[in-house]
């Protein structure tokens, strides 16, 4: 895999150099509903799969355009989780463009749900996630987080919440040609009450990080930033993407903004002398 920087306003594009250079948008009406990871398909053929935790790396980083060049089906599991994307992104370098960056705002409820799972939107000014998972092994639990989406929360608070599962779960996926290389490096798996990772957990509630990371990927296939809060519970890729669906098909439920820029420390400090001799 490989990252190409793109022009403003070109968003988030899937191109498979195995198959012509073909290119598919990182968009929510590309993406089919698949329960153990989240797949676009153009309905031609074309398709990628696993593509939410570099999608949570580009949105945790506010990464708006970009190429993704890619020589097979899927994305790199890498170890599982962001982490390995955003250091890789990071060390690239980040260059910001000569471009307003628009978000959607929402400015109505939008709630989806079935079967005592549960995925939401409502008003905010900034961004922010909140989630809830029980799961019957003890391994999990109930466990629940809020948290305010930045690229510094996103880093040191999510970024590294690695994939998790059941060894059932990664037999299903390798049934339908996912995860192949799936196994204790890339994952947390869980057999019956007990983590079989050697090294253990990268948080305590690890699980419920990974669920807020699964659920940015899935939402920055908006193709835009989201000023909102989403309330996840026990929520999954299928979900996630209803949950767009039903928020763009209310035309009363969002608008597009423009977002200021955001400063960095060290420039608002060089700022503010200026600002006080204005």
């Amino acid at each position: 895999m490989t990252l190409h920087p793109a022009a403003p306003d070109s968003g988030i594009v899937f191109r498979r150099s195995d198959r012509g250079g073909a290119e598919i948008k990182a968009c929510w009406r590309n993406a089919v509903e698949q329960p153990l990871c989240t797949r676009l398909d153009d309905g031609e053929g074309l398709s990628v799969a696993t593509i939410e935790h570099l999608m949570a790396a580009l949105g945790g980083l506010e990464i708006d355009n970009a190429v993704i060049e890619l020589d097979g089906p899927e994305v790199p599991v890498m170890d599982g989780s962001a982490a390995p994307f955003v250091f890789l992104i990071e060390c690239a370098g980040i260059a910001e463009q000569d471009a307003p960056r628009r978000a959607i705002k929402v400015l109505q409820p939008i709630t989806v749900g079935e079967a005592g799972k549960s995925a939401a939107l409502t008003p905010d000014d900034g961004f922010s996630m909140s989630f809830a998972i029980d799961f019957a092994s003890d391994a999990i639990s109930r466990q629940d987080i809020a948290i305010t989406v930045d690229p510094e929360s996103f880093r040191s608070d999510i970024s590294r919440a690695r994939t998790f599962g059941f060894l059932h779960e990664v037999d299903q996926m390798r049934a339908a040609g996912l995860a192949r290389g799936a196994s204790l490096d890339n994952a947390v798996v869980i057999s019956g009450d007990q983590v079989l990772n050697r090294e253990g957990l990268r948080y305590v509630d690890e699980f419920v990080r990974h669920k807020v990371l699964d659920a940015l990927g899935d939402l920055y296939l908006a193709g835009a930033p989201i000023l909102g809060h989403f309330r996840g519970v026990r929520s999954g890729h299928a979900l996630n993407r209803r949950l767009l669906k039903a928020l763009f098909a209310d035309p009363s439920a969002w608008r597009f903004t423009t977002l200021a820029r955001r400063m960095p420390p060290e420039a608002a400090w060089q700022e503010a002398p200026r600002r006080a001799r204005a």
